[in-house]
């Protein structure tokens, strides 16, 4: 996800690989982003270097969240940063294996955006505040409530790990509007059909 709806789209920015890491930003439509994503369910150097990695990504893409299958990772893995700023690490947070185990009745309408889809937004309807059940990268358990900014950070990301993208959730004059720009990014994507 994109830094919040006060930033500007144009901030985003597509850093290809980035240095200290063998990832970069999948963008739609790849079948990866709607891929099943798999339960991690070892959790060793690998899965720390994973996170940090995925931080870096995150960074240098001008992003507050990222998720695993972004990288072209199909695991149930996603960090974020609600600040958006890696000098405001110890705002960082790498969730596996998340779920969500509760979440408000009440949603509100705001603006996201995804690095998945450069040079785009929409409004989207999220909880206000969710309930977390989740794993460190050290398999350590924890339960966590999420709100507002955070809450949205979150389930941006978590609809990734689901095989969902935030453009699913766009009421349909909203897709009306944004179709031009998803029409570009099939075409940048060798004309392979959007899923």
């Amino acid at each position: 996800m994109n830094a919040k709806e006060q930033v500007e789209i144009e901030l985003e920015v597509d850093p290809g690989v980035v240095p200290g890491t063998s990832l970069q930003i999948v963008k739609y439509p790849s079948p990866i982003l709607r891929a099943e994503n798999a339960l991690v369910t070892e959790f060793d150097r690998e899965l720390v270097e994973l996170t940090k990695q995925m931080f870096k990504v995150m960074y240098a893409s001008r992003g507050v969240g990222l998720a695993a299958p972004q990288v072209g990772v199909n695991k149930r893995v996603m960090v974020f940063n609600p600040k958006g700023d890696a000098a405001a690490w110890l705002s960082e947070v790498a969730l596996v294996n998340p779920r969500i185990v509760e979440q408000s009745g009440k949603t509100e309408l705001g603006d996201e955006a995804c690095l998945s889809f450069p040079g785009m937004g929409g409004k989207v309807d999220r909880s206000v505040w969710i309930k977390v059940e989740a794993q460190k990268p050290n398999g350590k358990k924890f339960k966590v409530k999420y709100t507002g900014w955070e809450a949205i950070v979150f389930q941006h990301e978590y609809d990734h790990l689901e095989g969902v993208l935030y453009i699913d959730r766009l009421s349909e004059p909203e897709r009306e509007r944004v179709q031009p720009r998803l029409d570009e990014l099939i075409a940048e994507f060798d004309g392979t059909p959007a899923l």
